[in-house]
C-alpha cells in the first residue's frame, strides 16, 4: 500500500484580531425605546382625541409623523450592541 504524502505546508490560520468589543453609546437604548413610545403614543392620541390642538391641523399626517418616530426608533436598534 502506497504511503500518502505528508504536507509541507501548516494548514492556514487567520491572523489574531484584538477583541474589542463595540460598546453602544448609553444615550442610544433610552433615545430608542422614547421614539417607540412617542410615535404609538401620537398614533393613538390621533385615533382617541383627534381634535387636541396641533394634532387636529395635521389630519393624517399624523400617521406619518407616528411612523417616522418609530422607524427613527427602529433604525437606532440597528446601532445597538
Amino acid at each position: 500500500m502506497p504511503k500518502s504524502k505528508v504536507r509541507k505546508k501548516a494548514v492556514y490560520t487567520p491572523p489574531q484580531k484584538s477583541q474589542q468589543v463595540k460598546v453602544s453609546p448609553r444615550w442610544l437604548a433610552p433615545t430608542m425605546v422614547a421614539a417607540w413610545i412617542i410615535g404609538i403614543l401620537w398614533i393613538a392620541t390621533y385615533y382617541v382625541a383627534p381634535n387636541v390642538p396641533g394634532i387636529s391641523s395635521l389630519g393624517n399626517w399624523n400617521l406619518a409623523v407616528g411612523f417616522a418616530f418609530i422607524i427613527f426608533g427602529v433604525v437606532l436598534s440597528t446601532r445597538w450592541r
